[in-house]
């Protein structure tokens, strides 16, 4: 019986581009007394994966916590999964703001001791206990009480991109190092003022806001669904957003637009930017926040010593990572001293910039047509091979590579490869090659840019 993955995430995407079938994102989470955790994973697993649902999701004996990529046409029948678990019956989905068909390539499900990792002895105080829960215009409500203090109870790169107004953000690399502190920070505060804490999608504060109590705090009130299901109801409701910039998420997307507000700056040039990229070089992998500009300038590095390690022979490469845990492993959090505008703790609220509007004319501003698709990289020679299956390429061209994981990369044709020599036009049914300084998957797509909009 199958209980791993069988694909490769290219052969995923793959396949869900060939299928063409929108697909949702979502995430959702319970905590209750689950006393086999591996057959309930393997259970998950086998139902799961007969709707072709993908994700990153962690099991333990306190719960579930899952974030996701399901076909929307299969949307109700993985709702019925769920609701074959008491514990899970009627259990709010929060669905993503931003659709994306390639958020998650793999189906991952892990056992783990804990479902967040929080570092607390869960039999020193009632979990049960906890804060009251607040839809969002209760939330704005109290948010408006000089009585209150709001807490961010994400990361250091999570609160950079986007938070509410007027909120504490805490300096810190995981959400077991903020108990602590705002425990202590607010020691003067525990008998008189609210305490109100937000998340993600609500599942850190589940048991922070036990743990708040338990350690004294009267009046303790949590954002219900996190930041993701209050963006949903001010949408469908009206209701102003406190909340200001983009919701940090934890796929390929790596964040989702609330308001326009950009508050963050490139790490590298100062620009009002809030993209966050991961390092090019595996044996880095630093998250980090990235201009288009220095992007191309640094070609998706975080410093000059990543570039000049991707532009070293593949052997060398495999040398200086030999011994490192490396890759997909690494998820290092933008601390790095080559990163001169990293801002965490205390964060403005002014806006440094407006994003520019999504609609469906600025989308397309590019004008292209689809030429071929990827059909290898070689690593060991940096060179890029592709199948033209549409029209004729040429030398001088400027062409648009697209994929899931590549994701736009925009360069212009200076020399090529035809079938294995050099020639200046390639056509239709013709195998080429020509450098290229990142790697390229089988889901990558090749096109050809005609024209541009005057914005």
């Amino acid at each position: 019986m199958q209980l791993y993955n069988t694909l490769s995430a290219e052969e995923r995407a793959q396949l869900i581009e060939e299928a063409g079938k929108e697909r949702l994102t979502l995430s959702f989470y319970a905590y209750a007394k689950i006393e086999d955790p591996k057959k309930f994973r393997d259970e998950l697993f086998i139902a799961w994966n007969a709707l072709d649902a993908l994700g990153r999701i962690y099991v333990a004996h306190e719960g579930i916590n899952a974030q996701m990529s399901v076909p929307a046409d299969q949307f109700e029948a993985f709702r019925d999964t769920l609701e074959v678990y008491d514990f899970m019956k009627g259990i709010r989905l929060n669905v993503a703001v931003d659709q994306d068909d390639y958020s998650f390539l793999k189906l991952t499900i892990k056992v783990r001791n804990k479902i967040v990792a929080d570092g607390l002895n869960d039999d020193s105080f009632d979990v049960t206990n906890k804060g009251i829960h607040l839809k969002a215009q209760e939330f704005n409500d109290l948010l408006e009480d000089p009585n209150t203090i709001v807490v961010d109870f994400r990361n250091h790169y999570e609160s950079e991109v986007g938070h509410f107004e007027k909120a504490i953000t805490p300096d810190v690399e995981n959400f077991r190092e903020s108990l602590p502190i705002i425990n202590e920070q607010l020691q003067d505060f525990k008998e008189d003022k609210n305490l109100l804490m937000y998340c993600t999608g609500g599942i850190r504060c589940e048991k922070a806001s036990a743990y708040f109590k338990h350690q004294g705090f009267k009046n303790v009130y949590q954002l219900e669904g996190g930041i993701i299901e209050y963006t949903r109801q001010i949408k469908e409701e009206g209701i102003k957003s406190k909340f200001i910039g983009k919701n940090f998420v934890f796929d390929h997307r790596l964040g989702e637009r609330i308001t326009d507000d950009i508050i963050s700056q490139c790490h590298q040039c100062g620009k009002p930017c809030d993209n966050h990229t991961n390092c090019a070089n595996d044996a880095c992998h630093l998250l980090f926040i990235q201009c288009d500009e220095c992007k191309a300038a640094m070609e998706n590095c975080c410093s000059t010593e990543c570039v000049e390690t991707i532009h070293l022979p593949w052997e060398e490469q495999l040398k200086l990572r030999k011994g490192l845990q490396v890759g997909n492993k690494v998820f290092r959090k933008g601390k790095s001293e080559a990163l001169k505008f990293k801002n965490s703790g205390d964060l403005p609220i002014k806006p440094l910039a407006k994003a520019e509007t999504k609609n469906i004319r600025q989308k397309i501003a590019v004008k292209k047509v689809l030429v071929g698709k990827a059909e290898h990289y070689y690593s060991k020679s940096k060179i890029a091979q592709f199948l033209i299956e549409n029209k004729e390429l040429s030398v001088g061209d400027q062409v648009l590579i697209s994929g899931p994981t590549t994701g736009e990369q925009e360069l212009t044709i200076t020399k090529i490869h035809v079938n294995g020599g050099p020639c200046e036009t390639a056509k239709v049914g013709d195998q080429i090659t020509f450098e290229l300084p990142y790697r390229v998957r089988l889901s990558d797509k090749l096109y050809k840019i005609q024209q541009a909009e005057n914005a």
